[in-house]
């Protein structure tokens, strides 16, 4: 298999992840590599990443790509599980996480990168950082009494947790009042798929617009 994708992207940290939890091997083809991008605009015109090929399939889109693994190459790690309830409401908080953190955290850094001359928008900044905290709030409830997402297991919704939240603190942080929300932050990056994300990105902290804190 080769999976196109970039170390610092969210999206395809949350691929990788799927990858790490079950030691799956594939060619990695990062959009550093000469001509890589080019190779994926052949795949998928629109030009975003990750996208992975197996053979003649090709899939886009990171749910998608941890879906197909679940399907072809299932490991020790169920990212998707058995039960289909809990399939349901590991599904539900992937667009949770998806939707709700990493969207307006987007927004932030898109306006962030935004020339000047063209014009930000200071609303949708501001309402962007408001649907984090609204977002925040309602995590830091739900993880009360939970170790990962969904429970005690880990699974899609938490592949989808850790760029998330990884990048949404840096964007606005989260209040010092939400334990039960930093605690799980704290713990997705200790689980050493995640913290490989870290460090295979960690070179390319200068690409932050925000500019990366001196932290994680």
């Amino acid at each position: 298999m080769k999976l196109y994708a970039h170390p610092f992207s969210s999206y395809c940290w949350k691929a990788l992840i799927a990858f790490y939890e079950n030691d799956i091997p594939f060619d990695y083809r990062s959009l550093e590599d000469p001509g890589a991008m080019q190779e994926l605009v052949a795949l998928w015109p629109h030009r975003k990443f990750p996208v992975l090929v197996d053979g003649d399939r090709v899939v886009v889109e990171a749910t998608s790509i941890i879906e197909f693994l679940a399907v072809h190459y299932p490991g020790p790690v169920a990212l998707i599980p058995s039960d289909p309830a809990a399939a349901v409401e590991v599904r539900m908080l992937d667009r949770v996480f998806d939707n709700y953190v990493m969207t307006p955290q987007g927004q932030v850094v898109w306006e962030a990168l935004r020339p000047a001359e063209a014009g930000r928008d200071p609303f949708i900044v501001q309402q962007a950082h408001d649907r984090l905290h609204t977002s925040y709030r309602w995590l830091d409830t739900r993880m009360t009494d939970r170790i990962w997402a969904v429970g005690d297991t880990f699974t899609l919704a938490d592949c989808a947790a850790a760029p998330s939240l990884f990048y949404a603190d840096w964007t606005e942080d989260i209040p010092g009042d939400l334990t039960h929300l930093k605690a799980y932050r704290a713990r997705l990056l200790a689980r050493p798929s995640v913290a490989r994300c870290v460090e295979e990105a960690r070179r390319f902290r200068a690409y932050f617009p925000l500019g990366a804190p001196d932290r994680d």
